[in-house]
């Protein structure tokens, strides 16, 4: 009987701690909101645009991204595209720090940590005409309480394309700033 009794708490307990620790990491996993996406993040941009001609171009970069904790963002940054490592031509250029800039979009982080942001760049004006900007649509992972970020672009939209072309784009962002300061 005792050894029937001591079999029955030892199940119970490690149900009771299977449960709790199920429902720590789903509250952990469950208190984002766009709030959490808040601040300036440092990304690296690594990948590969495919062509409807069959040439995938490879692209390489940095961005800074500012997400202001309700849904929107602006973003600059300086991507290069290969074989040749050139600058990837279009939107405006920040006289001061030579970064492409006028980048906007909007963003929503969902309960688990997961996300979608776009981001649009602004027209291309010459003395052809104008040319709407790429836009990009990506989805992400937060971690580390929000500070850092994982991205994979799903569609790119080349500037005056009809459509998106196939891309695998991936960056990873990180918060500047100290920790205390959250």
């Amino acid at each position: 009987m005792r050894n029937s009794v001591n079999k029955q708490l030892l199940v119970s307990t490690v149900v009771l701690l299977a449960l709790s620790g199920t429902g720590a990491w789903a509250e952990e996993n469950r208190g984002c909101s766009d709030a959490t996406l808040h601040g300036e993040y440092a990304f690296t941009v690594s990948g590969q645009i495919f062509l409807p001609s069959g040439v995938s171009i490879l692209r390489q970069g940095v961005a800074l991204t500012h997400f202001d904790g309700a849904g929107n963002l602006t973003q600059v940054d300086e991507v290069l595209s290969s074989p040749n490592a050139t600058v990837v031509a279009g939107a405006p250029v920040d006289p001061e720090t030579g970064f492409h800039d006028q980048e906007t979009g909007t963003y929503r982080v969902h309960a688990d940590c997961t996300g979608t942001f776009t981001v649009q760049f602004p027209p291309n004006v010459s003395s052809s005409g104008t040319v709407p900007g790429a836009k990009l649509t990506v989805r992400f992972v937060l971690s580390n309480h929000g500070r850092d970020i994982d991205t994979i672009v799903t569609s790119i939209t080349p500037p005056g394309a009809p459509g998106p072309v196939p891309a695998l784009i991936h960056s990873e962002g990180h918060k500047l700033g100290l920790a205390e300061s959250d």
